[in-house]
């Protein structure tokens, strides 16, 4: 299958009758990278053997210093083949990059910011070549609406959740997938008060930064001090072109890799 020729969805794998029991089960761990995905949540989920199954990861690994886009789209080119494959519709989603959520000065979210627009280049190019169907969640007013994020600002809260199940519901809907009706915006449960968020920060987000401080920041640092030197000189599009390149040799490789062995 090439990125230039979409597979056409699974049309009516999901329609169910009203009331017909539906199972759900949600693999997710909070931190997960895409090799978690493939090495952990991938044969469970394989088990599973589900009608619709939604892959939404990536965030993570443009927070790590070992962040490599070339490994990232050979992973989830894996998960997302075994999917299809199996027959699930494929739900996936880009999603908005950590340093505009976390608030970073600019010359450390623009290091995050290109990472992020790295991976969604290639879950937008995989999402076409396994034909699944694709919410584009990167951009948009929910994006600076605080009461839709959670206290780290980096991960939906019950709202937020609500909202990307809107957005899913009609892509199923278009594709003649969901005849039900749609999930309230409204959560059902109180969001969490400030002093809740305060504790958050002070326990659990002080261990995430502290684990960020040794495995990200030096490279974040690195990439900042970079990005500083390129301002200066007028040259910051040169790593933007070199992040593009990346991806596009990522995704090359990927073809290479399908392509049959000449006989």
């Amino acid at each position: 299958m090439s990125a230039d020729r979409p597979a056409a969805p699974a049309e009516g794998r999901v329609v169910r009758s009203e009331g017909e029991p539906v199972r759900f089960t949600n693999l997710a761990v909070s931190g997960a990278q895409t090799r978690d995905v493939l090495e952990r949540q991938l044969p469970a989920g394989l088990a599973l053997r589900p009608d619709l199954v939604s892959v939404v990861v990536g965030v993570n690994d443009t927070l790590r210093c070992t962040f490599d886009i070339q490994a990232v789209a050979a992973r989830l080119d894996q998960v997302y083949t075994a999917f299809t494959e199996q027959g699930a519709v494929l739900l996936t989603a880009c999603l908005p990059d950590p340093g505009t959520m976390l608030g970073l000065p600019g010359a450390l979210a623009h290091p995050l910011a290109r990472r992020q627009r790295a991976v969604n280049t290639v879950v937008h190019a995989l999402s076409d070549r396994h034909g699944a169907l694709h919410l584009h969640a990167c951009e948009g007013d929910w994006i600076t609406d605080r009461a839709m994020w959670s206290a780290d600002r980096l991960h939906p809260g019950e709202r937020g959740h609500r909202q990307l199940a809107l957005r899913f519901h009609e892509l199923l809907t278009e594709h003649g997938l969901a005849t039900g009706p749609a999930p309230s915006p409204e959560p059902e449960f109180p969001g969490p008060a400030k002093s809740a968020s305060l504790w958050w920060l002070a326990t659990a987000g002080t261990g995430w930064v502290a684990r960020r401080c040794t495995d990200l920041l030096p490279q974040l640092l690195t990439l900042a001090a970079d990005e500083l030197r390129h301002r200066a000189r007028g040259t910051s599009a040169r790593l933007d072109l070199r992040a593009s390149a990346a991806v596009s040799a990522a995704l090359a490789a990927l073809s290479v890799a399908e392509q049959p062995d000449a006989a």
